[in-house]
Formats: C-alpha cells, sequence, structure tokens
C-alpha cells in the first residue's frame, strides 16, 4: 500500500503526503477498491465484487471491471472517466490519465482488452482498444486511438495512433 502511495509521490509533483493521496486522489481509492473488488471477482463472489466495482465508480468516477489485472503502482492521475475493461492487464509503475479507455473489441481467445506493460505512460483521453500490447516504457498521447500493438519505449500519437520520433 505505501510502495503506490510513495510512487504516486515521486510521479506527482502536487501530492505531498501519504495521508493526501489516501484522503484526496480518486484514482488511488478506486484502485484500492479495485483490489477488494478483484479478490471478490477471483473468489466467485461475483455479485459483491460487482457491488464494490459499482461503488467505487460512484464514488471516485472511476471505472474498472473486477476481472481486470492490475500491476504494483498504478498511478490514475485525476481518475475521472478512467474505464478499464474486465479482461484487460495492466503492469507495474503505469501511469494513466483522466478519462483514459481500455476498452474492448472484438474477443481473440477469451480476450478482448489490451495488455499494457511496465512504466508506460498512457496521457489524457487516450482510447487502447482491443486484444493489444503495449510493451514496456511506452507513451501513448492525450487524445491518441490506439488499436494496433506499440512496441517497447515508442511514443505513438494521434487518430489512429503512429509512431513519433
Amino acid at each position: 500500500m505505501f510502495a503506490t502511495i510513495d510512487s504516486i509521490i515521486e510521479r506527482d509533483p502536487a501530492a505531498r503526503s501519504r495521508i493526501q493521496v489516501i484522503l484526496t486522489y480518486s484514482g488511488y481509492q478506486a484502485e484500492v477498491a479495485h483490489r477488494v473488488s478483484h479478490w471478490l471477482h477471483r473468489h466467485h463472489r461475483l455479485l459483491m465484487a460487482d457491488l464494490v466495482a459499482h461503488v467505487a465508480k460512484q464514488l471516485t468516477g472511476v471505472e474498472i471491471h473486477p476481472g481486470a489485472q492490475l500491476g504494483k503502482r498504478l498511478f490514475i492521475d485525476h481518475g475521472y472517466g478512467v474505464v478499464i475493461g474486465e479482461t484487460a492487464i495492466v503492469g507495474d509503475d503505469v501511469t494513466m490519465h483522466h478519462a483514459v479507455t481500455l476498452g474492448g473489441r472484438k474477443e481473440i481467445v477469451n480476450r478482448r482488452h489490451p495488455k499494457i506493460g511496465n512504466r508506460v505512460l498512457i496521457g489524457a483521453n487516450a482510447l487502447v482498444l482491443g486484444a493489444i500490447e503495449v510493451h514496456d516504457d511506452a507513451k501513448i498521447g492525450a487524445g491518441s486511438v490506439v488499436v494496433k500493438d506499440v512496441a517497447a519505449g515508442k511514443t505513438v500519437v494521434g487518430n489512429a495512433a503512429r509512431i513519433i520520433n
């Protein structure tokens, strides 16, 4: 728990203390609620998992399906409008800004949402759609629509997203 809070403080100059993050950061609050709903989901308490996720969405403005898998030290900055789908997989040390969608397209081998690698930065209002993979250390620009894999260390922008130097 403190590792996540400390990583948020490192990445956000506006974060001044652990207690501030705990009490005022909706993205952090949504992630904590997700940990509970995900545990319930894994233990086949699906209605309870959905209820926890629903209440968290109402309180934080962040919608994370209980089946989604989140890595360590996720930072959802200004979380309002973030949507993370059921089969999404998010790696460690990922930073997401507001209104990001990790959404579905067509199902491919029981997966329809993206897999996000470690240390990925996803800008505000970005849509990452389908069973694609965004590899480690990639960056997705604000407002981008990503429907194809993104190679490690690359930056993509635009609609449809394209690599920039």
